[in-house]
């Protein structure tokens, strides 16, 4: 017998994890975070390399971990599920969107089997992307999730965490029903803005940034955290050069990803 009956009918089976807990300021999702599973590093590696599901699925349900999802997605596309979405599950990690710090809380957690950057960033599999689309359909369907809160773990938590990365297909999503996107300006030959710049124009990119949902105050110096944030956009919306400096193509894709907001 199940632990607990499957919320969409797009699941193939349900492995509980223990970690989760209730929801705190809201009753139900309404965004929804990709991740990549990744290499752990160390001695645990060569065991990913080998099963990366199996072990995927094994340390989101590890009670040493503390982490976890609502759903695993395998490279051939199948969806597990480990923790009701009724539930806050421990995805996130410390994170923030349009003000809100308890991203764990108001979103569902999606974890997508690949070994990251780590391995060199391997492509995903078709039958994976599949998969992907067809459960954030029914997530957007039944929680009435908009396309700007279809993030990746980079969006919410920049400089820290970097999944699932410059090749995720953003645009296949979006093509299909999941998620906000826009084409990217074309890359130019101009003398971008970049680390420990100061004044208005650093200010406006971070007011354009923030304005879309990125925790970034608005100082005017073209700090740390400002070449994270715009790195983060650019493995969402500017994949050619993920680079942190705030190119004419980063700005004009930015403002272009602005004028097409619907939430």
């Amino acid at each position: 017998m199940r632990a607990f009956e499957p919320d969409s009918r797009l699941v193939g089976d349900v492995v509980a994890s223990p970690h989760h807990g209730a929801r705190i300021g809201c009753t139900a999702p309404d965004a929804i975070v990709l991740h990549y599973t990744g290499l752990p590093g160390g001695e645990r590696d060569e065991a990913w390399r080998r099963d990366p599901g199996g072990e995927a699925l094994k340390w989101l349900c590890d009670p040493r971990s503390q982490v976890s999802a609502h759903y695993l997605i395998e490279e051939d596309g199948r969806i597990i599920q480990l923790v009701p979405e009724a539930r806050r599950a421990w995805h996130a990690g410390l994170s923030s969107w349009r003000g809100a710090t308890d991203v764990n809380s108001l979103s569902i957690g999606v974890e997508i089997v690949n070994p990251g950057h780590a391995a060199g960033l391997p492509h995903f599999h078709e039958r994976q992307i599949d998969g992907v689309i067809a459960l954030c359909r029914d997530l957007i369907t039944r929680h009435n999730i908009a396309p700007v809160r279809v993030l990746a773990h980079s969006d919410v938590s920049p400089g820290r965490k970097v999944d699932p990365g410059e090749r995720f297909p953003w645009a296949e999503l979006a093509f299909s029903g999941v998620g906000h996107w826009v084409e990217p300006a074309p890359l130019e030959d101009d003398s971008p803005l970049v680390f420990g710049e100061e004044g208005q124009p650093v200010r406006a990119l971070q007011a354009m940034l923030a304005l879309y949902g990125y925790g970034l105050p608005l100082t005017g110096v073209y700090d740390k955290t400002t070449r994270d944030v715009v790195a983060a956009f650019q493995r969402h919306f500017r994949q050619q050069r993920v680079d942190g400096a705030a190119d004419v193509s980063t700005v004009k894709t930015l403002h272009e990803v602005l004028m097409g907001i619907r939430d």
